[in-house]
């Protein structure tokens, strides 16, 4: 695809108030898959908090299209997902502002490419790590106090969780952290009726790929998969939607694949 295409994250269908009532916490939420599942979730009835890292302005746009269009109740927040007092202070601004918390979304994530393994640095490494799978421990844990049952807490993981990266090897790595965070949390609440599930994305064309991504590989993104395409954050939100609702009642532990068709498993 063209580095300038714009990414698709317009619901697709009219809302039927499977989230009215309900209150969502969306990190990484102001753009890509995390802005196409906030816009969802308004138009299902979620009151909602959405989070941001650097982009003031690109979460406030957000959150007026929604208020404008959905007539959504939205707040939005800055996280440093990588500092633990921010994911704690996050969830603080959650009660004092909507007074409960139902559904947690972890999607704030970073990203290198970098082709030669020597070559991470430390730092590098500490930052992936950090942001992808201690923020998302550290929101949870912030949460948790607060959940009721049947709650619901979806991660944001990767296909390549399953099947590597020759050029994001942290980033993967990371995404297999957040895989057995996923079952082995969903295990532990299981008992007290709070569902831990997780979407495992495949290429999907957010402002994440031409900003990380080099140039010469942006143009072809997504054509490897068996659809010949990436996927769009609207192709994926619906996942998180139905992870979220009711509708999932019975499900926990598991990871949904809107990926184009990679095969995923034996």
């Amino acid at each position: 695809m063209k580095p300038d295409a714009p990414a698709d994250d317009m619901p697709r269908y009219p809302g039927s108030g499977r989230l009215q009532g309900k209150v969502a916490l969306i990190t990484g939420g102001s753009s890509g898959i995390g802005a196409a599942t906030a816009r969802l979730f308004a138009r299902e009835g979620a009151r909602l908090v959405v989070t941001y890292h650097s982009d003031r302005d690109e979460a406030e746009a957000l959150a007026e299209t929604l208020r404008r269009d959905e007539n959504a109740e939205i707040t939005i927040e800055k996280l440093e997902a990588d500092k633990r007092d921010s994911c704690f202070a996050l969830v603080d601004a959650v009660l004092r502002d909507h007074g409960q918390l139902d559904i947690v979304v972890c999607n704030a994530s970073v990203q290198t490419v970098e082709t030669d393994f020597t070559a991470i640095t430390q730092d590098q490494l500490e930052k992936t790590f950090r942001t992808n799978a201690f923020g998302y421990v550290w929101t949870i844990q912030a949460a948790l106090p607060h959940l009721r049952k049947g709650s619901a807490i979806v991660c944001s993981t990767s296909v390549n969780a399953y099947r590597g990266h020759a050029q994001l090897m942290d980033y993967s790595a990371t995404k297999g952290a957040e895989l057995a965070l996923i079952r082995s949390l969903a295990a532990n609440l299981a008992d007290k009726d709070i569902r831990v599930n997780g979407v495992a994305p495949g290429p999907i064309w957010t402002p994440l790929i031409p900003e990380t991504m080099p140039a010469d590989e942006v143009e072809s993104f997504g054509t490897d998969t068996p659809m010949g395409r990436p996927g769009q954050p609207a192709e994926v939100a619906p996942c998180y939607l139905f992870l979220a609702c009711a509708d999932a009642s019975y499900i926990t532990g598991q990871v949904l694949h809107p990926n184009g068709g990679i095969p995923i498993g034996g």
